[in-house]
């Protein structure tokens, strides 16, 4: 899998919420049809200890953050996004568990407003590959900074081909980007180590050949 530099990223903050807010009550149809395979994986590798403190960063809809929450029941659960009318598409699903050991808030990977070393797992599901390479280490670092020293961080982003008919994922982004939802495909491994993380697990997932990457880091103790 090749580490060169992905596409330039084509959203703002501004892009991406006037994208989502448009796309919110239709997500979920393309988020089961071509990323729940990676979902699945991620929680697998979460492999999340009832009783835990959980950050989802870019909740979405909360297709992964209702899973969460079924997994955790006597923990704790923080999500946030920065999108409004996702989140009210995740409270939704939030409520529907009978639980209140969460909250969902607007927020910004950017700048997270929580304590240092308040988490023991960090979620974060396609957001890297909206985000500018350039601000890849910005917010990897406010990661390890909220994850305690041995805490797990799992991401699943859009990932590079590595067969020809995935390939047109890629194309279509370079045609027009809105297609995608700003999505490219990027590959984490190697800011991860330049954050400090350890990569203990690298995994590649296609569904309807739509490829993605799901990474399972730790923090050092």
């Amino acid at each position: 899998m090749s580490n060169k530099s992905p596409l330039p990223a084509s959203y703002d903050k501004a892009d991406i919420r006037r994208h989502y807010t448009g796309m919110a009550s239709r997500y979920d149809f393309w988020g089961k049809l071509t990323e729940s395979k990676a979902r699945d994986r991620c929680l697998e590798l979460a492999a999340i200890q009832d009783g835990e403190v959980v950050l989802e960063v870019a909740v979405g809809t909360g297709l992964t953050f209702y899973e969460v929450l079924q997994h955790n029941r006597n923990g704790r659960v923080e999500g946030i996004d920065l999108t409004p009318e996702m989140l009210a598409q995740a409270q939704q699903k939030a409520a529907q568990t009978g639980h209140s050991n969460y909250d969902l808030r607007v927020g910004d990977a950017y700048k997270l407003d929580y304590d240092d070393a308040a988490f023991d797992v960090l979620i974060n599901n396609y957001m890297f590959d909206m985000l500018p390479e350039a601000d890849f280490s910005q917010v990897l670092a406010e990661f390890q900074r909220v994850l305690r020293p041995g805490g797990r961080l799992v991401l699943v982003n859009m990932a590079k081909a590595t067969h020809w008919y995935q390939t047109l994922w890629e194309t279509m982004y370079r045609i027009q980007p809105r297609w995608l939802g700003g999505c490219r495909s990027v590959s984490l491994s190697v800011p991860l180590n330049a954050a400090g993380f350890q990569v203990e697990q690298r995994e590649f997932v296609s569904q309807m050949t739509f490829p993605s990457e799901v990474i399972l880091a730790i923090k050092p103790l």
